[in-house]
């Protein structure tokens, strides 16, 4: 009974397969389908810590090259991936890098961070249909491995994914990774990943209606699981109404629970963020809510070598109220509300502005019940819309974070600045 179930699930994917339009078949060649791209960027993050802890800064300007090939004509095209990052340290020397939300360089023994970065990678891929076998050096952007694009330099992974989009609205991913380049180090394995297995996709039910489900088992340390819904509810041509649920489920290894002096293996977090936009104008309430018994909360990611984390980077969290806090402490409930505006209806096309106050409570920490956390978050970011400077953007970033003495333990009170200035050059 079984093997006929899976017979004619098969068969109706071969249907819908036959239906759709093949990739691989209308393929023009690996050089004609090829694109070499730079973006140059130049970022800034300051964080001025409060409760005695020393102020952190750091400061570069980086070089991010990708080429993407195109695939060779046949049944099966061939084709290859590569990049090569760049960083120089601007500030941010013996006495200012070292935090770890920051980590443009990583610190030496002597306290010092790396003047500067250099580094690359590589990987071959195969097409059959739509379906793309790659691997080698990639950076993955699934849910529960993000790879880390929000500081100076991205982080990269090596090993195998698979991505398949062989039924229209449905995508397919699988993949295993056995080494993490830290964003901040020149190493291939700089991160401290032993291997991560990722499994999942999403499908577009509907017009409006999209989900998705995602897991992963970082070997010897976590495995997790993801839930999204999105449901976007349009009143009229300039008003509409988004749902968007996200959820994950997480428990630690008990070896990893023992040999870090961990409390409790499990948690479970999800956020409910609903977006009125109405015009330029978007309002957004959003619940977050963390539960389980592991003292470190949503385990997110880290650098398992050097900080006892995870393993697996820093960025797999596709929660609403993740901001410089990702208010994921044990027990820990959290309200957000948030604005933003588009000035392109007020001749200002290309700027927009973003607000958001978070709020956290029922904190629990190994020595407290009930703390809490708060953070007021502005953005302004400005994309040239034409001239030679044409989709360079400008974004100004600030938080302002204030825990209370019960939660000192899980975070810290600050104002941080974020200055991020992209330049995005397509080659060809």
């Amino acid at each position: 009974m079984l093997n006929k179930r899976i017979s004619l699930i098969a068969l109706g994917m071969l249907s819908a397969t036959q239906a759709m339009a093949n990739d691989q078949a209308e393929s023009k060649g690996f050089v004609e389908d090829s694109s070499l791209k730079v973006l140059l960027r130049n970022a800034y993050i300051n964080r001025d810590y409060k409760d005695g802890n020393k102020d952190k800064a750091e400061w570069g300007q980086a070089a991010i090259g990708t080429f993407s090939s195109g695939f060779t004509q046949g049944t099966v095209g061939v084709g290859v991936d590569a990049f090569g990052l760049y960083a120089l340290r601007l500030d941010g020397g013996k006495g200012r890098s070292g935090a770890g939300g920051i980590d443009f360089f990583k610190q030496e023994n002597d306290g010092r961070a790396n003047h500067d970065i250099a580094k690359g990678g590589a990987a071959v891929k195969f097409r059959f249909s739509n379906t793309v076998l790659t691997y080698g050096d990639q950076m993955p952007a699934l849910p529960v491995l993000s790879y880390d694009n929000v500081r100076l330099l991205p982080e990269s992974y090596t090993g195998t994914l698979i991505t398949s989009k062989e039924i229209k609205g449905l995508e397919l991913n699988a993949g295993r990774f056995t080494a993490e380049s830290r964003k901040s180090d020149e190493g291939r394995d700089s991160g401290g990943l032993k291997s991560i297995n990722v499994l999942g996709g999403s499908y577009q039910f509907t017009e409006n209606f999209k989900g998705a489900l995602y897991a992963s088992d970082v070997e010897d340390v976590l495995k997790k699981q993801y839930v999204n819904a999105n449901y976007v509810l349009p009143f009229n041509k300039d008003q509409s109404l988004t749902l968007d649920f996200n959820g994950y489920r997480t428990k630690l290894d008990n070896s990893y629970v023992r040999e870090n002096g961990v409390t409790g293996d499990d948690n479970k977090i999800w956020s409910l963020a609903a977006t009125f936009a109405t015009g330029p104008h978007s309002f957004t309430v959003a619940h977050q809510r963390s539960t389980g018994d592991s003292n470190l909360g949503y385990a997110y990611g880290g650098y398992q070598k050097d900080q006892g984390r995870v393993g697996d980077g820093g960025n797999s969290i596709y929660l609403a109220n993740s901001y410089w806090s990702d208010f994921n402490a044990e027990d820990e409930r959290s309200w957000q509300l948030g604005y933003g505006l588009d000035f392109g209806a007020f001749g200002v096309p290309g700027l927009s502005y973003n607000f958001a106050y978070v709020r956290g409570d029922n904190i629990t920490t190994s020595t407290s019940e009930g703390g809490t956390e708060r953070e007021i978050f502005n953005q302004f970011k400005y994309v040239v819309q034409s001239g030679p400077a044409k989709d360079l953007s400008v974004k100004l970033r600030s938080s302002i974070l204030r825990v209370s003495q019960k939660s000192s333990e899980y975070n810290v009170s600050g104002n941080e600045l974020r200055v991020f200035v992209d330049y995005p050059i397509n080659i060809f």
